[in-house]
């Protein structure tokens, strides 16, 4: 079943995984069989790290071609009209539906433009390009021969909890009038935080995805708020963990405990395992357990 109608239908578990650095995809089809079965996508991201080439997408048609759904993960960052076009034109070929989409990169706070900056806000810009392959032609007007339906996900901040600046809230209530498919969340640690972002956010009626990061041990929490973002794994986790006879059992119950109510109030969890995706299958049948 595809993502878009997963969504209407059930709760949703998405992850992610690295795209492929060689061409050999060997590794790629014995890791991604380790959860078949598990998962409804794999998102894969538009990565550029320096001195390798990463294929990504080699890696969605890989993913696609064993039977998965791949999301193409991109940002709006640094790019023009053409860059977005060349970038969906080479997935929507590819065969590739799905796409997640970061048109926001770094908020200071506050609800006017002087109180939040912006690297940039492209909605219009990525839409554009998006309406125009639909329709069957490039944003120049020519034919493409080919007329892609994209199932369109977008990035949005749930850490405010219920105090979502206006202008948050108009971003997501434009891009979903422009035809945005679902949301995904920043990480959620705090589910009365959540649940108050999602009291805030229902009424524009687009589904959510909440992006849960793996950690499975207090210096990986550690590291985390040193190299991603300071707070971003509360301390209370990290302190059960440290304090855990056993790290891993600890952590799937974390995992267990936070899917359980957000299977409440949103229509889905995304799983950042941060490293490899063989340490995805325990917190996958926590996620679908029946509770």
């Amino acid at each position: 079943m595809k993502l878009h109608e997963r969504l209407k239908k059930g709760f949703v578990v998405t992850s992610e995984i690295q795209p492929a650095i060689e061409t050999d995809a060997k590794d790629l089809i014995r890791n991604i069989n380790r959860i078949r079965g598990k998962i409804d996508a794999l998102t894969v991201p538009d990565l550029e790290i320096e001195g390798l080439v990463t294929d990504t997408m080699g890696t969605c048609r890989v993913l696609k071609e064993q039977d998965f759904d791949p999301i193409f993960q991109t940002a709006c960052r640094e790019k023009n009209r053409m860059d977005i076009q060349r970038q969906l034109l080479k997935a929507a070929e590819s065969g590739i539906e799905n796409i997640l989409t970061f048109t926001q990169d770094y908020r200071i706070t506050g609800d006017s433009l002087q109180e939040i900056m912006y690297f940039h806000v492209d909605t219009g810009k990525l839409y554009s390009v998006i309406n125009s392959l639909q329709e069957g032609h490039d944003i120049s007007g020519n034919e493409i021969g080919l007329k892609p339906k994209f199932c369109i996900g977008s990035g949005v901040d749930s850490s405010w909890g219920k105090k979502v600046p206006d202008m948050e809230l108009k971003e997501m209530e434009t891009l979903a009038g422009l035809g945005t498919n679902y949301f995904l969340t920043t990480p959620v640690f705090d589910l009365d935080s959540f649940h108050q972002f999602m009291n805030k956010v229902g009424p524009i009626n687009v589904p959510v995805i909440a992006e849960v990061i793996l950690v499975r041990s207090a210096s990986m929490g550690l590291f985390l708020n040193k190299y991603v973002r300071p707070g971003l794994v509360p301390n209370h986790i990290i302190e059960r963990l440290a304090k855990a006879p056993d790290k891993e059992a600890t952590s799937i119950q974390i995992v267990r405990d936070l899917v359980k109510g957000l299977k409440e109030v949103c229509q889905g969890v995304h799983f950042i395992p941060v490293g490899s995706v063989d340490r995805l299958p325990p917190y996958l049948e926590a996620a679908t357990d029946p509770f």
